[in-house]
């Protein structure tokens, strides 16, 4: 039984930083997070679509990797791609193109541990979810692509989801503070959390950026220091690469405190390279450890101070 399957479109990003010319690059939430995967040993797959102008270099390197792209499916369409603009520190996505939607009959007949489901595009229904339920014993979510709207240029902007419909048949969830307001309503974040553990969900993580994340389980809140990187180059990607090392950890038994440690330290060290690149684990359980000794738990008027 393989350890992983990330479910989600891979993307052609076209990254611009600053004034400098976008750079086209591998993206999309599977590829840094089997890469991520990968790097701890764990045995990953992805199910995704792209066009047949997703270059064949991208699909090597997946595959060197060591991913099993078995159920990767080749359209006669444009695969999604992004153009993400870095200026000033924030970052803005402009939707360019979007390959069709993952649908039931995409995905592997075989168990998995754990799956982990990320559009960035609402490009999975709640019936994918549904039908990956009952094939793996861990499944995760990120609802980036579910609370992404777009004008008529492309660009994204926040929009509301009914994600308690999803939350039922979730165990661990993955979110900024904004889509979980998105997600949940405009409630105090710690009655957020409240409402989505009531929903089902026993693992939260909301990641701060630089503030570090928080990891919402039942016996309290706690956060998780981020992990300073020696240098940063892009920033694409890492909330991708910290779910990728959490369930490499996680399906294996490991605490779900620690598996946030080893994700914060991915984070880290996936920002120090262009694009999704396999971390180098050794170093990454140095920067685990580290943060480790200094994650504090929260009360919940703490939680609430952090705010949206």
């Amino acid at each position: 039984m393989k350890d992983l399957l990330v479910v989600g479109h891979l993307c052609i990003d076209f990254v611009a930083v600053g004034d400098e010319p976008p750079r086209m690059a591998l993206g999309g939430p599977p590829a840094y997070t089997s890469m991520a995967a990968v790097s701890f040993g764990a045995s990953t797959a992805i199910a995704s679509v792209v066009g047949t102008d997703f270059p064949r270099d991208y699909i090597d390197r997946l595959s060197s990797a060591g991913v099993d792209l078995r159920w990767l499916s080749i359209s006669g369409s444009k695969s999604t791609s992004y153009l993400l603009s870095y200026a000033r520190g924030e970052r803005r996505l402009r939707l360019l193109a979007r390959a069709p939607p993952i649908t039931p009959d995409l995905l592997p007949r075989e168990a998995f541990r754990s799956a982990h489901v990320s559009p960035v595009v609402g490009e999975v229904s709640l019936e994918v979810v549904k039908t990956l339920r009952g094939r793996v014993e861990v499944l995760s979510l990120d609802p980036q692509g579910f609370v992404r709207g777009f004008d008529d240029e492309g660009f994204v902007r926040g929009v509301s989801w009914p994600g308690r419909r999803f939350f039922g048949f979730v165990d661990v969830l993955k979110v900024s503070p904004e889509e979980l307001r998105l997600a949940v309503g405009g409630a105090g974040l710690s009655r957020c959390l409240e409402e989505v553990h009531e929903a089902g969900v026993s693992v939260v993580l909301i990641t701060l950026g630089s503030r570090g994340s928080l990891a919402s389980f039942s016996d309290g809140v706690y956060l998780v220091p981020a992990c300073t990187p020696r240098r940063v180059v892009d920033e694409t990607g890492a909330g991708d690469a910290y779910m990728g090392a959490f369930l490499a950890h996680y399906v294996r038994g490991a605490g779900p405190l620690w598996c946030a440690c080893v994700g914060s330290a991915s984070a880290s060290l996936v920002v120090e390279a262009c694009g999704p690149v396999v971390v180098d684990g050794d170093e990454a359980l140095r920067r685990a450890e580290n943060a480790y000794g200094r994650v504090r738990r929260l009360s919940p008027r703490d939680v609430d101070a952090l705010g949206f």
